[in-house]
């Protein structure tokens, strides 16, 4: 009998409601805080920048399920439920006793997970009437995503996209711009922010701290404008726990149940989506599923960031939040994985590592490359250069069962595929990209202009 695959949910299974692991979560994440007052913040204090519908789930930490909009589910229903699919070429190419699966969030039609956030928040803002948003990308998964999404709901959106990656892939540029997107490289002189930050340094080639400025400076001085976030925030993970929920039914349906679990990260969007719903029954019912975080090692927040009060952008124009972080100043290597390039982690995911229900690892970009070349051969998908780390670490995983004798169950998100990140693996074919080694005083530089709140 041949071996099953592929498992697809019908379309009446897929989610109508999204998880909130904060309802469950024993020790709740320290609130967000107003940097005026260092008061908690309040709904109100969060709609000039954030639509209230947004802010209202931010803030929630006592509703377990949140009803999907049905105008919401009905974009969902285009391309989900995403396949889970049995990786038996990668097992196969590890001679690994482990069952590795991955959930792919690559058949989207933008080609990545960030799609399941943005319809739902592109949604709520025209739901309010909003007409104008703006947001920031860092590789452009994000911004292709919201692009389209905007374009769904009847939204004009402008788009502040790291002035890296603006330049290493255009073809991301070029996706957003079709889809109706203004899309401007971060820093810009369109801003006060990107002024201030090109006059102090005219060569920066920005970050996604810069380009949360920036966007955030927009909205707030456009009428009738919002800015939406793609990842860090809760409400941004409670939107992606769709990805998990399915998987649930999912690994049923193979008759297994993951030992360990794996995304990639970057603010942690995917990650959460993924791992939220499994990592409910490690909260409640006593699972001891081993959930792992990969992170690249040139912006390794989890690892040897510090637990501190941070902004979420690099002027300082958000609140600020409990997470940890290497500082909003901290300007991190020009690697590929331009999604992963943040400084910050959510307050949900360092409120999980202080309680030990997950961690995080780091991966060199030569590793994270050298994994997606295998998986690609081995799997027949080009994965994101983001999604890389979550391979590398799939492989780490198997290859400790491989040495020890043991048969696990892994399962990862594959986030979204690489297939306009091409540049990126050509010039790592040509032997051109290089790892990055992070001196412990560029992280004690940042962290130690923060102000001590904890």
């Amino acid at each position: 009998m041949e071996k099953q695959k592929r498992f697809i949910l019908p379309e009446s299974e897929i989610p109508t409601q999204w998880y909130n692991i904060v309802a469950d979560m024993k020790n709740k994440p320290l609130p967000i805080l107003n940097p005026g007052t260092k008061k908690p913040l309040t709904v109100d204090e969060m709609t000039p920048i954030f639509c209230r519908a947004c802010a209202e789930q931010e803030l929630n930490s006592t509703d377990k399920w949140i009803d999907i909009p049905e105008e919401v589910r009905n974009q969902y229903k285009n391309y989900r439920s995403t396949p889970l699919v049995r990786a038996y070429g990668l097992e196969k190419a590890l001679d690994t006793p482990a069952h590795i699966y991955f959930k792919n969030e690559s058949v989207s039609p933008v080609g990545s997970h960030k799609l399941n956030s943005a319809l739902a928040q592109a949604y709520y803002c025209k739901k309010e009437g909003v007409t104008n948003i703006t947001t920031e990308t860092g590789a452009g998964q994000w911004g292709a995503a919201l692009s389209y999404a905007a374009k769904v709901f009847g939204l004009e959106l402008a788009v502040f996209m790291v002035k890296v990656s603006y330049n290493q892939k255009p073809y991301r540029r070029l996706i957003m711009q079709t889809f109706g997107a203004q899309v401007v490289a971060s820093p810009s002189l369109g801003t006060r922010a990107g002024k201030d930050i090109l006059t102090a340094n005219p060569t920066y080639q920005g970050s996604l701290g810069t380009a949360i400025s920036e966007a955030v400076e927009l909205a707030l001085n456009t009428p009738n404008c919002k800015y939406v976030l793609g990842s860090v925030l809760n409400h941004v993970s409670l939107h992606q726990t769709v990805i998990g929920l399915e998987a649930e039914k999912q690994m049923e349906m193979a008759g297994e149940y993951p030992d360990t679990i794996i995304a990639c990260f970057g603010g942690g969007s995917n990650f959460g989506g993924l791992s939220f719903p499994f990592m409910r029954h490690n909260i409640l019912d006593g699972k001891k599923t081993e959930f792992i975080a990969a992170e690249p090692s040139a912006c390794p927040k989890l690892t040897r960031g510090v637990f501190q009060y941070d902004f979420g952008d690099e002027v300082g124009y958000t609140p600020l939040l409990p997470m940890f972080t290497l500082g909003h100043e901290f300007a991190p290597a020009h690697i590929h994985a331009g999604g992963l390039r943040y400084h910050g982690a959510g307050t949900i995911v360092s409120q999980l590592i202080k309680d030990n229900y997950m961690h995080g690892v780091d991966i060199p970009q030569l590793e994270s490359f050298k994994a997606a070349e295998l998986f690609a051969q081995a799997e027949g998908i080009i994965p994101a250069p983001e999604s890389a780390h979550a391979i590398a670490a799939t492989i780490r995983e198997a290859n400790k069962c491989k040495e020890e004798g043991k048969q696990k169950t892994i399962l990862f998100n594959l986030s979204g595929h690489g297939l306009i990140d091409m540049t990126a693996y050509d010039q790592y074919l040509a032997g051109d990209l290089t790892n990055f080694e992070l001196p412990q005083e560029e992280i004690d530089k940042t962290t130690s202009k923060l102000e001590k709140i904890i």
